[in-house]
């Protein structure tokens, strides 16, 4: 008999951090997936509300870090009657090792989620050793 499962809306979380932040607002954690295959790791990140413009991606001494800002919805004429999507900024980071090409990592954003391909070098990848008869 299957498990009868609710729909749970997860709340965006902001992000706790000791540090000072240089722009005003909010700052949330996206929530990540991250899936392997011999041949490379794929990571979805969370981020609605942000276009493809906002998003950056930052490879600095093995550290990977997400950012994406949410852009107020309401035109110029609008006033707000009720405003339950927080308008922020996304971030995360991610520690690389030197098993992912680091060069020929890819990126797309469809539907608010990014997609990050992280390719395995070679040396990463599992191999079959032949075994000779003597």
């Amino acid at each position: 008999m299957a498990e009868s499962k609710e729909l749970q809306v997860k709340e965006k979380q902001e992000v706790a951090s000791s540090g000072e932040h240089t722009r005003p607002g909010l700052v949330f954690t996206p929530a990540v997936d991250i899936f392997e295959t011999d041949r490379e790791i794929t990571l979805l990140a969370d981020m609605p509300g942000v276009a493809a413009n906002d998003v950056t991606i930052d490879l600095r001494d093995d550290i990977l870090t997400l950012t994406g800002d949410v852009k107020p919805w309401e035109g110029a004429d609008e006033s707000d009657v009720l405003v339950e999507f927080e308008i922020g900024k996304y971030y995360r980071q991610f520690s690389l090792s030197e098993l992912i090409k680091q060069d020929k990592i890819e990126a797309n954003l469809q539907d608010g989620v990014l997609r990050l391909v992280l390719p395995k070098a070679e040396k990463a990848m599992p191999r079959k050793i032949a075994v000779k008869a003597a």
